[in-house]
């Protein structure tokens, strides 16, 4: 029997970085341990892990002995995307060994929530001589330092002394800095034209105080001016500051997305066009070399890696709409090794050429995306990889077909191999304006990202993927949140899948 046992949590390729270890268990082969890993999560890296487990024996002088049980490495991206991962422990000689380790992933939750609030008053000093104070209403937030933040400003309510305010939305961040306790300090003038606003009062607030108008429950300070409250024996108050309604706004994140069962299902699209040149020849963009992997292989592996932990790596190509798996029943490869091997393979027996046409493939993975918008479920997201040497010959169908997926759950990453000139490619990206389809119509968001390869020739795999797909977590979580679909909780999906090593 074991008589204590110890995880130790490692990152990195080739230096192993201890992250963290658990607490020692003493006495027990089935252990679980309370100490939880807190990790940054990104997306668009591969953030690779190593757990080793331990035995910590006391040997007769007292020393202790540690015995390595075994290991198993994954990525931080498949533990997210199952919620539960269960591997096999392998021993020093890579051999599977009879222990297993259970991994599972919890997302801390942070303060994006927005909060929607409905100010008014009632019987405000008045300020004018010929007609009633225009009131607004300022609310400041009190730093640790002692400065104050202008969190929001109301629009002004003219001549009246029981003002209305428009129903406003801001984030807790922004109100309260997540603190619930905060002091937030507000304050409410009479407008002037000439900019010199009349003080009315203030009064101070938390958010602790503000939460006591969820239930439709009225909230109210006393509006005071300090230097009447000196002055005035008799004085009361300056009017009534009242909350009439306080509704929190749960904003989710791609996290709550990805670990609610949202799949990332990612196609890859390959340019087979004459003008990449004959793949026999060492001169071309397709050339398999013995030692170095070619411009295509290079962006495929660096932004596949990161997605093969969502999902599979389904192929499609962008001239002629092929598989290169020559399956066209079951165009999906096994992880994107799977995806190089087709790739490899399917080379010396194509003949290239033109035109460079990637308006149909884009209409192909809208199709599939298309289904998912029926379900009202945020089940499946599609991201199309295209990879093309230049410059496309069907402009105006892809601006229109860009313009149609930007309304379905759905992203496009394209990288330009080569050194052609790719300008009109810039334009799909959407960056340097809205793009639009021939008739005018502008997309419904940004889903386009665009990037050449050659800036990224001396730079590392990683610096590559992290670039295009840094805008992909956002785009997640717009689509679904601008179609008020909701993740599901883990018991709405299926159990979490075993992965083998």
């Amino acid at each position: 029997m074991l008589s204590n046992v110890s995880i130790f949590l490692l990152t990195g390729v080739l230096l192993c970085v201890q992250v963290d270890r658990t607490e020692v268990i003493r006495s027990c082969i089935n252990p679980t341990f309370s100490k939880v890993f807190t990790l940054d999560y990104y997306f668009e890296e591969v953030q690779r892990l190593r757990f080793e487990l331990y035995d910590m024996n006391s040997s007769h002088n007292g020393m202790r002995e540690i015995d390595c049980l075994g290991a198993m490495e994954c990525t931080l991206g498949q533990i997210v995307s199952q919620r539960k991962l269960c591997r096999a422990l392998l021993k020093q000689s890579n051999t599977v060994g009879k222990s297993m380790i259970t991994i599972t992933a919890e997302e801390l939750t942070g303060n994006d929530d927005y909060v929607e609030l409905s100010f008014s008053a009632r019987k405000l000093d008045d300020k004018d001589f010929f007609s009633k104070s225009d009131p607004f209403l300022e609310i400041y937030r009190v730093n640790d330092d002692g400065t104050q933040q202008l969190v929001y400003r109301t629009e002004t309510v003219m001549n009246n002394l029981n003002p209305v305010w428009k129903t406003f939305k801001t984030s807790l961040n922004c109100l309260c800095s997540g603190d619930h306790e905060r002091i937030l300090k507000c304050t409410v003038w009479d407008w002037d034209s000439n900019g010199k606003h009349d003080f009315i009062g203030e009064f101070e607030a938390t958010f602790k105080e503000m939460r006591g108008a969820i239930d439709g429950k009225q909230v109210q300070w006393e509006c005071i001016n300090p230097k009447y409250k000196v002055k005035k024996k008799n004085y009361r108050n300056s009017g009534i500051v009242i909350l009439n309604q306080c509704k929190i706004i749960k904003m989710h994140s791609f996290l709550d997305y990805i670990m609610g069962g949202c799949q990332i299902q990612f196609t890859v699209a390959i340019d087979f066009t004459a003008s990449n040149g004959d793949p026999r020849n060492s001169c071309s963009l397709h050339y398999i070399h013995p030692y170095q992997p070619n411009e295509y292989l290079k962006a495929l592996v660096a932004v596949g890696e990161i997605c093969q932990d969502y999902d599979r790596c389904a192929i499609s190509t962008v001239s002629h709409d092929f598989a290169i798996n020559f399956n066209e029943e079951n165009p999906e490869c096994a992880g994107i090794q799977g995806v190089v091997e087709a790739y490899q393979n399917c080379l010396p027996k194509i003949q290239l050429y033109g035109p460079t046409n990637i308006a149909p493939i884009i209409q192909k993975v809208a199709n599939s995306a298309s289904e998912e918008v029926h379900t009202r479920e945020a089940m499946q997201y599609f991201i199309l990889l295209i990879l093309t040497d230049g410059v496309i010959t069907d402009m105006a169908d892809t601006r229109e077909a860009i313009v149609h997926a930007s309304h379905l759950p759905m992203s496009i990453i394209i990288v330009g191999v080569g050194n052609a000139d790719f300008t009109d490619m810039q334009t799909l990206d959407g960056d340097d304006g809205i793009l639009r389809s021939p008739k005018g119509e502008p997309v419904l968001r940004d889903i386009v990202q665009f990037v050449p390869f050659r800036n990224f020739k001396h730079a590392s795999p990683a610096a590559l993927a992290k670039t295009v797909l840094a805008e992909v977590p956002n785009q997640v979580v717009d689509y679904y949140n601008s179609k008020g679909i909701k993740p599901k909780v883990p018991s709405e999906f299926e159990a979490p899948r075993t992965f083998g090593h």
